[in-house]
Parts: structure tokens; sequence; C-alpha cells
């Protein structure tokens, strides 16, 4: 996730009380919640007493006297890179402290009361789920009565998450981003005001092994079923002639589990697939659609002549990655506290390993590059948890005395959110004068691995 604080507003108190500057907190480059200073305070002295300060970032010291501008504006870039480090903190960023502060808030800045309400989820094929939720719920609270409302274990609901998305007039989905603990999906999808914007329900793991653990439930396979067959119709899945003739047949017989034997086999079988961007690799703005699975990142583009052509670049040879975000500023080229904001540019660049002792940054320049980021990450993440001999289901979320959390084995294999060692790395600048750069998240790879010489 992608935090950053691109705005203030002067806004006056309530009944009439005194002004006060409030702080937009953008996640992913759309507004989650507006705050005061003195409640990110309280936040800090929570989270002081219940980690120690050694663990926490700096936060902005207080002021006796009224903010000038420039006061204001360093207040933002402080606050910003304060909830970046400790979103980016495996223990800060996944403590109930601070995603209970977050939801709180984005309940508050949306004047959203509790209150009972049906939520429309969708599955792939486009199906909708009704469920009943209060406003206040939580992403799992929600996620458990889609699982409930389906019928599908327990122990099967970590392998499903929702997705925030933005169905396209085709019907197709447009992925914006996986829903977080720190949101309420409720809050989330209605405060975009905009009927585009829906929550779908999609497996969550890379690995097709873990599909094992899936069929053997009838409500497992039918959801499986029903992703694959609507990833196969958007051409999300690379299926020849031939193939295709055998899935029609096995789709007439309704053999499902025959079925996704046979998808598992097929190029890009449960890969997200993302909208046409650009990136700079084979070449300077070269137009490419971009899938993320089996622990890759697959770039394809159109040739002269209409020829496809593929480019995969694997995980274990990032050596690290960012995302960073650039603002165009207002007409005029001067920005100040309150200053309107043009639409975000965002971009993922890996430092990839294309041969050894040669390093090489690719630059992809996507709205979803935020997104890709997050697919990357939960990608590392499973390889860790396979690597160190672990199963899936210790990835999965528990309820402990009625509070979600991580187990252990899964903070114990996460990669690190920022490289210790930055002068390791030759980072690219990516951004003009005519741009302003709010943020830039690098992220480590413990999954990395050089090439040997008998991979040569």
């Amino acid at each position: 996730m992608h935090f950053s604080i691109p705005e203030t507003e002067s806004r006056s108190g309530d009944s009439g009380g005194s002004a006060y500057v409030a702080y937009n907190i953008h996640v992913n480059g759309v507004l989650h919640c507006r705050v005061r200073y003195s409640q990110l305070l309280g936040l800090h002295e929570q989270l002081r007493k219940e980690y120690g300060a050694n663990v926490l970032p700096a936060f902005p010291p207080k002021k006796l006297f009224s903010l000038t501008p420039a006061e204001v504006e360093q207040r933002r870039e402080q606050l910003e890179k304060y909830m970046q480090a400790v979103r980016q903190d495996p223990l800060l960023g996944s403590s109930e402290t601070f995603n209970s502060f977050l939801r709180r808030a984005q309940q508050e800045t949306q004047q959203v009361p509790t209150e009972e309400v049906s939520l429309e989820v969708l599955l792939s094929n486009g199906q909708k789920v009704l469920v009943s939720v209060l406003t206040s719920d939580q992403t799992e609270d929600v996620l458990e009565a889609v699982a409930a409302k389906l019928d599908l274990p327990d122990d099967l609901i970590g392998y499903f998450s929702l997705f925030l998305v933005r169905e396209k007039e085709d019907g197709a989905f447009s992925f914006v981003r996986k829903l977080q603990e720190f949101e309420l999906p409720y809050v989330s999808v209605t405060s975009l005001r905009s009927q585009e914007y829906k929550i779908v329900l999609r497996k969550s793991y890379w690995d097709s092994a873990y599909d094992d653990d899936v069929m053997e439930n009838r409500v497992g396979l039918n959801l499986l079923y029903a992703q694959t067959v609507s990833d196969i119709e958007r051409g999300w899945i690379l299926v020849t002639k031939e193939q295709h003739r055998q899935l029609k047949s096995l789709q007439e017989k309704v053999s499902k589990k025959e079925f996704l034997r046979l998808a598992q086999t097929l190029r890009h079988y449960g890969y997200l697939r993302f909208d046409a961007c650009v990136a700079d690799f084979p070449e300077k703005d070269c137009p490419v659609v971009v899938s993320a699975g089996n622990s890759e990142l697959s770039l394809q583009l159109r040739l002269p002549g209409q020829q496809l052509r593929e480019g995969s670049f694997r995980v274990t040879r990032m050596r690290c990655w960012r995302v960073t975000s650039s603002v165009p500023l207002p007409s005029g080229g001067t920005s100040s506290p309150g200053r309107g904001r043009g639409e975000v540019r965002l971009e993922l660049a890996f430092e990839y390993l294309m041969s050894k002792d040669r390093l090489q940054w690719v630059t992809i320049t996507s709205p979803q590059a935020i997104m890709m980021s997050i697919c990357l990450q939960s990608m590392v993440d499973e390889l860790m948890v396979k690597k160190s001999g672990g199963s899936i289901r210790k990835m999965l979320r528990r309820r402990v005395g009625g509070t979600l959390r991580h187990s252990d084995s899964q903070q114990a294999v996460k990669s690190p959110p920022l490289l210790s060692k930055l002068s390791a790395v030759s980072l690219r600048g990516i951004g003009s004068p005519s741009t302003d750069a709010s943020a830039s998240d690098v992220h480590g790879n413990f999954a990395f691995e050089g090439i040997g010489d008998e991979d040569l």
C-alpha cells in the first residue's frame, strides 16, 4: 500500500470552533481519511506505549504557536514520512492499534454512521452475492460474511480475498487494490461515488499447488472453476485452438476438476492481468500488457505486423523494486499548503538480474503500479513461506480474542520493506523538474537469487 499526504486543508472546528489544519491521508492516490495533527500524535503515543520509543520512527514535535505556511508544509512532509514508515514496518503496520485508527478515521471522514446495510460482492464470473453487514465492518468481517453466504468453510476463507475493482464498459475488471485490514469495505466502495467501482471475491494465492486444498470442497471448487472460466473468456489465460476445444468438451460434461487440471497447464493460469500501460523495456515508451502470477511479471507487447512478443521477469531475479509517485504542479509551477493536485503518475521500477553481474532497472508506468507492487510482495512472501518449509495455512489470519492477527511464521519470513543499505543499489530517479515526487518505497527481496556459471 502506498501512503501519502499530498495536501492539507484549513478547516473550521465543530460548532464554530477555531480553525485547524487537516492532513489528507491518501492510499494508492485516493483519499482515505482526513485527520488533525493531534489525532496522529495520539496514535503515536499509543504505539509508543505498546512497542517502545526505540521501535517508532521520528514524529514531528509540537509547536507552541500557530504554524506558518512553510511550517505546515514541513509538517505535512514529516507526517507523510512517518505514516509510510509505520505502515512499512511489519510489526507496527499490522498492529490493531494502527489499523483501527485508520478505520475510525475513514468512517469519520466520510461521515458514515454505523448501521446495518446490504453490500454487493461479485464473483469473478459476475455473479452477485448480497450480504448484510455493518458499515463499520472491516475487510475480514465482510470476507467472512461472504464466505458464510456461499457456505465456504472457515479453513478456506484465507485462500480468498476481496478486491476493489473498476468495472469497464466491456464488463472486464480493472483491479484497483486488494482490500486491506485498515479499511471498511462498505465505506471504501461507496465513498468513490461511482457505480463503476465494485468489490470482487478472488483467490489470493499464486502457487497452483494450493488449488488442491480448495478443490476438496464443493464451494471452493465452484469458485475456482468460475474464476478460471472467466479468465479464459477474457483472454487472460493463453489458450490454443486445440486446448480450447478440450476445455469446451470438459465444460459440456461439467467435469470441473478435469477442466481445472487442464487449465493449470496453460500459460497465465491464475495470473492477474492489468490494463495496457507503458514500459521502458525492451525500449523506451513501449506499449505493454502486464500480468502477474507464477512468481513472475509477464510483459506482452505487440510488434509490427501484429506479432505478439512476451518477456517474463522472475521474482527471484529482482534484487529490489520501488514505487514512485509524482504529481504535476498546478499552473504557475509553485506549491503551497492546501494546494490543488493533478492526477498522480505512478511508476513501478525493479532492478533485474539480466545475466551474471549485470543488473538493469526496468520501469513500468501504470495507474496500477501499486497493485503490481503488492502482487510482487505477496509472491515473495509465498515463496519464503514455502522455502522455510511452512504452509500457506500459516499465512492465513486467525481471530485471537476477537482480534485478527497474522501468525508468527508469516512475520518471520516477510521480506524487508526497505533495503537497509541503499548505497548498494543504484537507484535511478524518476520524475522531472515539472513533477513533484511525493514518495518512493524501496522493497528489498529475500527471495532474490544470483545466477551462477551453471545458469549461463
